[in-house]
């Protein structure tokens, strides 16, 4: 039986009203900054690489600059992949695959694809290590109708104007034990519903597109990373996180009709990774590690069908 007294914020079978998320947005406390572990790294990198501010959020007190990264050398005849990471912030492999991907890979790719990485499209959420936005809101629910959030509209709109040719869209993510503890009971209890059990997947998976899921595209990144760390079980359903598995580590579902990141752009080959990283058979750097075998494997499977 679902249980109904799962959260302390709101009453139980009621949505939340603004007194209710701002009570939820008083809990948030400030863990990690955004400056010193992307602003910093980002400019470290390499200078065949452009930093480019996309936009901004304004949270006040907090002001946070939203930044990509593009070679410097665009090329108009060459295909264009995006790779976006910490669209929840708390997702931590997210941000810093992206990063990592940037200063040891990017190079490998210069002449061979145009690449734009945003690597921490929520800052607020990273800081916090929070799945929302300030008015609890689900960025990986907001990207639709030309960005419901300023978060996805704000790298909505760049990239519309941009007119990017996108082949490959990447987006990385991370299934975590506090998707059942913390944010499923809060979501539920946000939306005035009850709350159902959840199964987290041990080890790493991907969410194809379902408009679109290019199998033998998320088989090789599955094939890539399995060789750094392991690649979730089905449940005894035959799902991982109620979906069916489609092959080992692979699931399809919905993006573009639900407002998910990795459906707003028709790039061909879309995927959703997810990484487990509270799995005792895995640790944080294999985390990155296995972000990094995705974004690599994407491209050059990419590539190769060109």
């Amino acid at each position: 039986m679902a249980n109904t007294h799962y959260y302390p914020i709101g009453t139980p079978g009621q949505p939340w009203g603004e007194a209710e998320r701002a009570r939820w947005r008083a809990t948030q406390q400030r863990q990690r900054s955004y400056r010193d572990d992307v602003i910093a790294a980002l400019g470290r990198l390499d200078d065949a690489l452009e930093v480019v501010q996309y936009g901004q959020l304004h949270y006040a007190p907090d002001h946070y600059p939203l930044f990509a990264v593009v070679n410097r050398n665009h090329d108009p005849a060459l295909p264009t992949a995006l790779v976006t990471g910490g669209v929840h912030g708390y997702e931590t492999s997210g941000v810093h695959g992206a990063l990592q991907f940037l200063e040891q890979h990017a190079h490998a790719y210069a002449g061979r694809i145009n690449l734009v990485v945003a690597p921490c499209v929520s800052p607020w959420g990273y800081e916090r290590i929070q799945r929302w936005n300030p008015d609890a809101v689900d960025p990986n629910r907001s990207f639709r109708d030309g960005g419901l959030i300023e978060e996805a509209a704000a790298l909505m709109r760049w990239m519309a104007a941009r007119g990017d040719a996108l082949l490959v869209h990447m987006d990385l993510h991370e299934t975590t034990d506090s998707d059942a503890h913390e944010f499923d009971p809060a979501r539920c209890a946000r939306d005035g519903k009850p709350l159902e059990p959840e199964i987290i997947p041990d080890g790493f998976y991907v969410i194809g597109n379902s408009e679109d899921p290019q199998p033998a595209f998320q088989q090789a990144l599955i094939a890539a990373v399995e060789k750094i760390t392991h690649i979730a079980p089905a449940d005894a359903k035959g799902e991982l996180i109620g979906m069916p598995l489609q092959s080992p580590g692979v699931v399809w579902g919905e993006s573009r009709s639900i407002g998910a990141c990795a459906g707003f752009t028709d790039a061909r080959y879309a995927t959703t990774t997810e990484v487990y990283p509270d799995s005792p058979r895995t640790t944080a750097q294999q985390c990155n590690d296995a972000q990094v075998a995705a974004v690599c494997a994407g491209l050059d499977h990419a590539l190769a069908q060109r």
